[in-house]
């Protein structure tokens, strides 16, 4: 399923044009990303947790020259699935 399909469906389920459901949908992603952002957590009951893990710089190598290099320490989004959503995967 892509962005459009998602629309779609969202359009469908809660009967609402298409327009209406790209603004929720473009809303819910952007209040998300807008938290994390600020270091936020994200926790939606029934679906799952969306955080900001934080990665540690570390060695690394560079595969055409060999030569070592230091990979710069970054933060990452993460997402941990709630129960319900693991349930309806099985």
């Amino acid at each position: 399923m892509n962005k459009a399909d998602l629309i779609a469906n969202v359009a469908n389920e809660a009967n609402l044009s298409k327009t209406q459901a790209s603004d929720a949908v473009d809303a819910v992603i952007g209040s998300i990303s807008g938290a994390l952002g600020r270091g936020d957590e994200v926790k939606i009951a029934g679906f799952g947790t969306f955080a900001v893990a934080n990665r540690a710089a570390s060695q690394g190598r560079n595969p055409k020259t060999g030569e070592a290099i230091t990979i710069a320490a970054t933060k990452l989004p993460k997402f941990k699935a709630g129960k319900a959503l693991k349930d309806a995967v099985k």
